[in-house]
């Protein structure tokens, strides 16, 4: 693939995903929304940068930031967390275990299946000593802590309790 295609793919990428945020975080869930972003981004800058520096992916070809860091800033720090932060909006909450399992399932393989395309097709990425399965399996674990943090953060909308200022008190 050529590198042009390979840029189109990423600014495809921000294009997308911004308007993803604009047309699905409602104005009064926008606190909701950034603070899943922002966690994200710490889990993703922590884990993105491990990866990356032990050499197990690579990243060739890079819209932003080349000379600065070797992980990808698109999908680490934009895309990963703007899609954490939708995942965890419309995270259904009141289903039971099997619905919750197929939306971590169904939310983790459409990123794993882009990334896959992204490997096969483009040079955005390069497995080193990495597989698809080991990008499956961090998502899916990384969804799962952003969702323990996005609970207990909004203790009082899950709880119907107090909220935590209150609790100090």
């Amino acid at each position: 693939m050529s590198n042009k295609l390979d840029k189109t793919i990423e600014l495809s990428a921000w294009i997308i995903t911004s308007l993803l945020l604009i047309k699905y975080v409602p104005k009064n869930r926008i606190r909701e929304a950034h603070i899943s972003f922002l966690f994200k981004q710490v889990i993703t800058w922590l884990f993105g940068l491990l990866v990356v520096e032990k050499a197990l992916i690579s990243y060739p070809n890079r819209l932003f930031f080349r000379k600065a860091i070797k992980s990808s800033f698109t999908f680490e720090y934009f895309v990963y967390p703007s899609l954490c932060a939708l995942f965890n909006l419309y995270y259904p909450e009141k289903s039971n275990n099997v619905v919750k399992l197929i939306y971590y399932f169904i939310h983790t393989a459409i990123i794993a299946g882009f990334e896959i395309f992204a490997v096969k097709y483009t040079n955005l990425i390069k497995y080193n000593n990495w597989t698809w399965y080991w990008s499956f399996i961090t998502m899916w674990l990384s969804y799962y802590i952003s969702r323990i943090y996005h609970r207990w953060f909004f203790i009082s909308r899950f709880n119907n309790k107090r909220n935590f200022y209150n609790i100090l008190k």
